[in-house]
């Protein structure tokens, strides 16, 4: 269980390292650019620029996989469902993110793959516990 507990918030965190600062990036350059990235890119989205996407990702990705890194680690009882909340929340920040901007690249299946183990771990949490 132990074990379990220290994937999830080493998954947590790596979560949290990239959502924090790119949801920040977006934040203060809606269009984009400081990312990389162009409005261009959002023909397919119901956004025109990346403020909102940028503080969803921040708030829904960065924030909450703190918090909920901090929640397992201090072994709080709902540890093992807000790892599956996140989890969940990541694969479908994923699937969304690839439908509005129509295109893949490696980092959707790394990002796909940790939301999918933080679901299963906080599954084993959850049954364990």
């Amino acid at each position: 269980m132990k074990k379990v507990k220290i994937i999830s918030i080493v998954l947590l965190l790596f979560n949290a390292i990239g959502a924090l600062p790119a949801g920040f990036l977006f934040i203060i350059d809606p269009t984009g650019s400081k990312m990389g990235m162009t409005t261009a890119q959002l023909a397919h989205s119901p956004f025109t620029n990346f403020l909102i996407p940028g503080i969803v990702l921040l708030m829904v990705n960065g924030v909450y996989s703190l918090l909920t890194a901090y929640f397992t680690y201090k072994a709080n009882p709902k540890a093992a469902l807000m790892v599956m909340a996140q989890g969940i929340i990541l694969i479908g920040w994923i699937i969304i993110q690839v439908l509005m901007l129509q295109m893949t690249d490696a980092l959707h299946y790394i990002m796909g793959t940790v939301g999918l183990m933080l679901l299963v771990c906080g599954y084993w949490m959850y049954k364990v516990r």
